[in-house]
């Protein structure tokens, strides 16, 4: 039984497909991954689908499917598993547990391709008998494969005996000790597939151009690579039933979003917001996660804040400038529930060590932040620049070689997955990824910024943050687009700032606008 007359039988899977013409897109994927002749039509749309490469001439190893949401992938892959597990021989050792693994993106998702397992399972009175008992997420075959659903975790894989794999949703892993879960996982399958010579399947949505999917399209869709077959499909060309006016209105709300959920395009203004070999070339390996404070430096420290709720981490970095660099002291973070006003006497007691008297951060909880920092004598101020902007002034110090970090597994995943987003206006922006956070990698950030900051002010050049000088205790902007001309006097942005002196000038754009010089006879730039 060949898995195109499976798929069409209706005392197999067409019990719980339906109308077959709706589905004739992913029978000819199907088809041709089996290497099993193709009809006229079928070929059409195979050469269509897969950048006009040749039909495999054997059945192929790997499968990668690129396609838009509301495509049937979830239930293609219930669909598959249960082929693979019934209708295929496969050669274990005796004692072995063979096992048909498909893996989805979350323990959520797991469940709803399982239960398309047993959908199939329970429409056809044939399938039905094959089954000897349903678990939670696994089903025991009276043929002696289990067919597993699971949600990604690469280290649950070692030790099994695959006879195939599928991945569900690929291009949306994610795994708080992973920043790269979807590469471990296929790093961790393919000895498991090794001895039984199992196919792999990968079926997913694009997302931006990084990840196993983007590599696996990037080096195989359109070549004609007898293991290995990539197709790619918008949601109308796997799905012709979808409403063509509901895409049309997603389109118009979100255009950039629906180039890769509908047409299953990789989103062109989605990047990582730094190269894995930046952020690598950055981490001091083999020196402690904190260092002590440094008697002869400035530490200066950055804290985001959080209520002590929800999933959102309290974190504090201290850095300092050690010659041309600027040195991660340390990063801590609080997590899940606990009290954020004896979070921050712990914090503001640490930084008292490091000689610290001012914090910086974001404008998390108004005025309880601040409240809470200085009541343990420790002034709080918030950040002139939001978080987006500060992560895009801290590239040019991670492409220099200036940036310093310690080698701490929470703080590199959480930058690895910042994305950089280019905006219809042509701006930049720098965010974490839906459901996943940056609370460590703002901190850090936020803490080398103000190292360098203070080191271009100091040297007398302009601060790599912006041209603009602000009083917090103002509220005057002394320096910038627009700005009014500042009293004669002395000026410093805040208590932590070297103090300024206006000398001339006439207000407006920048530059052109008022000249700032040190105070006369003040002997030193630095607070």
């Amino acid at each position: 039984m060949n898995i195109a007359r499976a798929f069409c039988d209706k005392r197999l899977f067409a019990a719980a497909l339906g109308d077959l013409d709706t589905w004739q897109v992913w029978l000819t994927i199907l088809t041709a991954a089996f290497s099993l002749p193709l009809s006229a039509e079928q070929l059409q749309i195979f050469s269509t689908i897969s950048g006009d490469r040749l039909p495999p001439t054997q059945a192929v190893r790997e499968l990668w499917v690129v396609a838009g949401r509301k495509s049937g992938k979830s239930r293609i892959a219930a669909l598959v598993s249960i082929y693979l597990a019934l209708f295929v021989k496969h050669k274990v050792a005796p004692g072995e547990r063979p096992m048909v693994l498909c893996i989805a993106g979350s323990v959520d998702q797991a469940r709803t391709v399982f239960g398309f397992v047993k959908g199939f399972l329970e429409a056809s009175p044939t399938l039905r008998r094959e089954v000897l008992d349903i678990g939670r997420l696994e089903i025991k075959l009276r043929n002696g494969v289990i067919i597993a659903v699971h949600s990604n975790s690469f280290r649950t894989v070692r030790g099994r005996t695959l006879c195939a794999c599928i991945f569900d949703e690929v291009a949306f892993w994610r795994d708080e000790t992973s920043a790269v879960p979807d590469l471990e996982m296929y790093r961790a399958v393919l000895p498991a597939l090794a001895t039984t010579k199992g196919i792999l399947i990968g079926i997913s949505s694009p997302y931006r151009k990084l990840g196993l999917l983007y590599q696996k399209w990037r080096d195989g869709f359109g070549r004609n690579n007898p293991n290995t077959l990539v197709v790619q499909g918008s949601s109308l060309q796997f799905n012709a039933t979808i409403d063509a006016a509901e895409i049309a209105a997603q389109r118009e709300a979100d255009p950039a979003a629906a180039v890769s959920e509908w047409d299953a395009l990789f989103r062109s203004d989605l990047a990582s917001f730094l190269d894995d070999e930046l952020i690598d070339a950055a981490v001091e390996h083999g020196r402690p996660l904190e260092l002590p404070p440094q008697p002869d430096v400035i530490h200066r420290a950055f804290t985001d804040a959080s209520g002590g709720v929800g999933r959102d981490s309290y974190t504090l970095s201290i850095a300092h400038q050690q010659g041309y660099s600027y040195v991660t002291d340390l990063v801590r973070g609080t997590t899940g529930k606990f009290d954020p006003h004896e979070v921050t006497k712990q914090y503001a007691a640490l930084c008292r060590e490091y000689r610290v008297r001012e914090v910086v951060g974001d404008a998390y909880g108004k005025e309880w932040v601040a409240t809470s920092w200085r009541a343990h004598n420790i002034e709080f101020r918030k950040s002139a620049l939001p978080k987006s902007d500060i992560y895009l002034e801290c590239v040019p110090l991670f492409t220099r070689g200036l940036a310093r970090l310690p080698d701490h597994a929470r703080l590199l995943r959480e930058l690895r997955l910042l994305e950089r987003q280019t905006h219809r206006s042509g701006r930049d922006a720098v965010d974490h990824p839906r459901s996943e956070r940056d609370d460590y990698a703002n901190a850090v950030c936020g803490a080398l910024h103000l190292c360098a900051k203070a080191a271009a002010l100091a040297a007398n050049e302009p601060p790599i943050v912006s041209p603009i000088l602000f009083s917090t205790e103002t509220g005057e902007t002394i320096i910038g687009p627009g700005a009014a001309p500042p009293a004669p006097g002395l000026h410093r942005p805040s208590s932590s700032e070297p103090w300024w002196r206006y000398v001339s000038g006439s207000g407006g754009g920048f530059p052109g606008g008022p000249t700032l010089g040190p105070p006369p006879g003040s002997g030193r730039r630095e607070w």
